[in-house]
């Protein structure tokens, strides 16, 4: 049974919520103390975090934060906010999905269920746990990628792209391939969401001197290069 932490500070909904993701046999968690966040999260070691951004105290964004410190554990925003930017800086904290309020609660159980199935799945399914690609080990349990410059780890996400890329090394996969394997339902996720993931994992392998071989084909989709070796 997964343990979700929900954080949100609307006691009605909070209620709702709740009731609805007990109903699907989720063990679900709220916060006494919304200036103490991390003290229930370190208690609870839940398998999913769903966060609010307007909280009391501090903002979701700030306990995002606090969180990837510590876990790479999947959160799902929450925002009554008509702000895009809101799910760009969600993102780019290495947030794993994101829903506008007032949502239909068929959305929300559909995005929880595909994060982790992801998530959780994913790393059990894997026949091959190591690929080498441009000189680098990339470990898709440990979701690392290490070179003779150094380790980074990414997010899930991050991975799962990767992954989808080097797979079909030298080859173009759509935006549409890669929305619909990644989120499982395209309908439940925007464009920009996909394209703020790829330029993130991006940002991180630029750290290791790999980042311009991940290409944006412009009206199509991204590609892994892989350079040949001459012997």
């Amino acid at each position: 049974m997964f343990k979700i932490l929900l954080i949100e500070d609307d006691v009605t909904l909070f209620g709702e919520i709740r009731e609805r993701l007990m109903q699907w046999s989720y063990e679900v968690y709220g916060i006494e103390d919304f200036s103490n966040v991390m003290k229930e999260f370190t208690k609870v070691q839940p398998d999913l975090v769903i966060i609010d951004i307007q909280l009391p105290k501090f903002d979701g964004f700030h306990w995002c934060r606090s969180i990837r410190t510590h876990s790479k554990v999947p959160i799902i925003f929450l925002s009554s906010r008509d702000h895009p930017t809101d799910m760009v800086m969600s993102m780019q904290l290495g947030a794993d999905d994101f829903v506008q309020k007032p949502f239909h609660f068929d959305v929300l159980i559909a995005k929880i269920q595909a994060v982790l199935r992801r998530v959780y799945n994913y790393s059990l399914e894997q026949q091959i746990h190591v690929k080498v690609w441009n000189g680098a080990t990339i470990d898709f349990v440990k979701n690392t990628v290490q070179t003779n410059s150094g380790t980074i780890e990414v997010t899930k996400n991050e991975m799962f792209i990767l992954k989808m890329l080097v797979e079909h090394v030298n080859q173009i996969v759509s935006r549409e391939e890669l929305i619909k394997s990644l989120w499982d339902d395209e309908r439940f996720v925007s464009d920009n969401t996909l394209t703020v993931n790829v330029n993130r994992l991006r940002k991180r392998l630029e750290e290791i001197g790999l980042g311009h071989y991940i290409e944006t084909k412009v009206g199509q989709g991204y590609m892994a290069r892989e350079e040949a070796v001459t012997l």
